[in-house]
């Protein structure tokens, strides 16, 4: 603060020191000017010179160099996995079986949609589970029971029919994942 008041065009010496010991100041800090110059705007900044001193530019709508440059961009969409025996990350395919009535849908990069939320400072963790459709409840109450039978104690759920969303209090996020991966999904 002490610095910027000093670098100001208006500060005034006067405030601070008597003006017996501003005579005795050197002569440059008597006329102090701005440290720093401002160029946030394109109104104070220089204006763009004759565009005769720029380089030509030849727009190609097809060249034969465009393919070096597509394989350095980003694809649009997320490409379909090739089909293997396994995969070395672990990763499965989804393979929905028909008799179920419910299924979780796959996330746009084939991932499962399951997920840890955490809340006042990691003491509170909820397992997530989106992209539901059909029978939520069935597979919340399957769920719940294989859960709760592994810690021997309820649980608390929480089902969001319309968005086709469940929660459930504690880190299940791996047991989840386990359970969807043997049902297909």
């Amino acid at each position: 603060m002490a610095l910027r008041m000093l670098c100001s065009k208006t500060f005034n010496f006067n405030l601070i020191l008597p003006r017996s010991s501003i005579n005795h100041l050197p002569e440059q800090l008597q006329n102090v000017a701005p440290a720093t110059v401002r160029w946030s705007s394109f109104r104070s900044s220089e204006p763009v010179g004759d565009i005769a001193q720029f380089p030509e530019v030849e727009v190609v709508q097809n060249p034969p160099e465009w393919k070096y440059v597509e394989r350095l961009l980003a694809p649009r969409t997320v490409p379909k996995p090739i089909p293997k025996e396994n995969y070395p990350s672990g990763w499965k395919p989804a393979n929905p079986r028909p008799e179920l009535k419910y299924v979780v849908l796959r996330t746009k990069n084939h991932m499962l949609p399951v997920y840890l939320r955490r809340g006042f400072r990691g003491q509170r963790r909820i397992t997530a589970i989106r992209h539901v459709e059909g029978d939520i409840w069935q597979l919340e109450a399957e769920l719940r029971y294989l859960i709760e039978k592994q810690l021997n104690r309820p649980i608390i759920t929480r089902v969001n029919e319309m968005s086709g969303h469940i929660e459930f209090k504690g880190d299940h996020v791996a047991f989840v994942e386990k359970f969807l991966l043997e049902k297909g999904m």
